[in-house]
């Protein structure tokens, strides 16, 4: 009984404490709020608006994408933007790497402050933690203000931040994974991409797979939106307030990014800038599809405190997802679908649909730990004759990293229904997207967009590039191509025993909602 009542006491003091955390968090939140801004989108002479007009004049009412699928172009493009924007940059990202790509964007995005453009920019904290000094260094342009989500009291690795994370952890498990470039608010790029060299083809360890979409018309208007809910939600709260510190070192943040710029390992990606600006010059925006029917779908920022609609951007992608007839291709890289999405998906295949999934093999994820929960839903998926497959970690591409790498891991999220309708985003099909995560995508209808995404996921299952799997007698195989020769394996394929060992272990403890 002794026990018990002590238990009941450390308890009651944690919840207690922890009440009090949040309340004083709350109260620190509302004082340290910005002021609020908006969108720059009035209609001038500035080179994007004259660019985009002569595009829209023919497209009256509809919106224009184009795929980035290659990693150096998603690169050029932003960049590109970037050097040329006269009015706004508006950049939202889950993180931005201090490495070779970042600092180099990082160095465009200053370029374009100087030139009188004014910057905003919005990370989500968990991983802006320990860059402070570079943010700050941004922040104290005056032309760049630097906001962070769900931002942490404690900004140092330690027991502080330990305490935090314990007395507030309804919160703090809730991040902001959307991504958004914005340009001008005439031009937006909208998709799966952080900054960071795993994402343009500059890792020399392993590269992502990705997806993004250029946007013109009234879908950047969509994101403009997006974004200004955002910047003046109570869960975005200016870097300055947060830490206490009115200003960085903005002359040093400088000096080392232009000696970024003059590495020799930045070369590729200075002279691919380049040639983007003559391809604009003739070409304009590039190959883009145009459509009525492409929205720009985000959770709202309240989805950070619990409020909002809990699954809202599910709700927007489920009557598009599963309104296919005769063909489903979905490719996240993180894929948990739970019991409701494992008895839709198996709904569909069983009506005749063919529905395919393209995921992480065990080998090729960034984390091991979300395999283990996805691993237990194969069987009925296959069972109900779900084509799945599992990229390898081994990059067969002919657009290798600059830098040697030949490691794969796959980013992509996106979706195609009967080669007509898709969706190219944030959202992964887990849980932690569903309900903690907010996310971001573009929902459209467009059969020539939509082939395009399939052709990619189609060049990505290939027998080369991904394993495919089947169920023989209640056990799973995988199919591995390798020199015109086809292997059956029955275990993980590639995959080191500790990360077999740890996906095991995962898929035994309740932690699937976190994931």
């Amino acid at each position: 009984m002794k026990l018990i009542g002590i238990v009941i006491a450390v308890t009651g003091i944690l919840v207690i404490a922890s009440l009090l955390a949040v309340y004083a968090y709350g109260r620190f939140a509302r004082r340290a709020r910005g002021e609020p801004s908006h969108a720059l989108t009035k209609t001038g002479t500035a080179e994007f608006d004259t660019l985009v007009s002569q595009l829209t004049d023919n497209h009256t009412g509809q919106s224009g994408l184009a795929l980035l699928s290659s990693n150096l172009h998603a690169f050029a493009v932003r960049a590109y933007t970037a050097r040329h924007a006269q009015r706004s940059l508006d950049l939202q990202y889950y993180y931005w790497k201090d490495d070779l790509t970042g600092g180099l964007l990082s160095r465009e995005v200053l370029g374009a402050a100087d030139r009188g453009v004014r910057v905003r920019l919005i990370l989500d904290d968990i991983n802006a933690r320990g860059y402070d000094p570079n943010y700050l260094a941004l922040d104290s342009h005056p032309n760049i203000e630097v906001r962070l989500f769900n931002p942490s009291w404690a900004r140092a690795f330690g027991l502080q931040r330990g305490i935090e994370l314990i007395l507030r952890a309804v919160r703090t498990t809730r991040r902001m994974h959307n991504k958004a470039w914005i340009s001008d608010g005439r031009l937006a790029i909208v998709g799966g991409r952080n900054i960071g060299d795993a994402y343009f083809d500059a890792s020399e360890e392993s590269n992502f797979r990705d997806m993004d979409l250029l946007l013109v018309g009234p879908a950047v208007e969509q994101a403009e939106s997006i974004f200004d809910r955002f910047w003046n939600s109570e869960a975005v709260l200016p870097i300055r307030h947060v830490t206490g510190m009115a200003k960085g070192d903005l002359p040093a943040l400088r000096a080392r990014l232009e000696k970024v710029a003059t590495m020799g390992l930045a070369a590729p990606y200075i002279h691919r800038v380049a040639a983007e600006s003559r391809e604009w010059s003739t070409a304009g925006t590039g190959k883009l599809r145009w459509t009525s029917e492409a929205v720009v779908v985000s959770d709202p920022p309240e989805k950070a405190m619990g409020a909002g609609e809990d699954g809202w951007l599910m709700t927007a992608l489920r009557p598009v997802l599963f309104s296919a007839k005769r063909e489903l291709k979905i490719v996240s890289p993180y894929f948990i679908p739970g019991e409701g999405g494992t008895r839709q998906l198996s709904a569909l295949a069983e009506q005749g649909v063919k529905v395919t999934v393209l995921t992480n093999s065990l080998a090729a994820t960034d984390v091991a730990a979300v395999h283990g929960a996805y691993a237990r839903y194969r069987k009925p998926l296959l069972a109900a004759g779900v084509h799945m497959f599992e990229l390898k970690p081994e990059d067969e591409r002919t657009d290798l990293s600059l830098f040697g790498s030949k490691g794969a891991s796959l980013h992509t999220k996106a979706f195609v229904a009967d080669i007509s309708a898709g969706f190219v985003g944030s959202f992964n099909f887990d849980p932690r997207s569903a309900s903690l995560n907010t996310e971001m995508g573009v929902l459209f209808r467009q059969e020539e967009l939509a082939s395009e995404v399939a052709a990619v996921i189609a060049s990505q299952i290939s027998p080369h590039c991904a394993f495919q799997l089947a169920l023989d007698d209640g056990r799973i195989s995988w199919t591995d191509t390798d020199s015109h020769e086809a292997d059956e394996l029955g275990h993980e394929p590639r995959a080191s025993l500790r990360r077999r060992l740890i996906a095991w272990l995962i898929g035994y403890l309740p932690i699937e909602s976190q994931l």
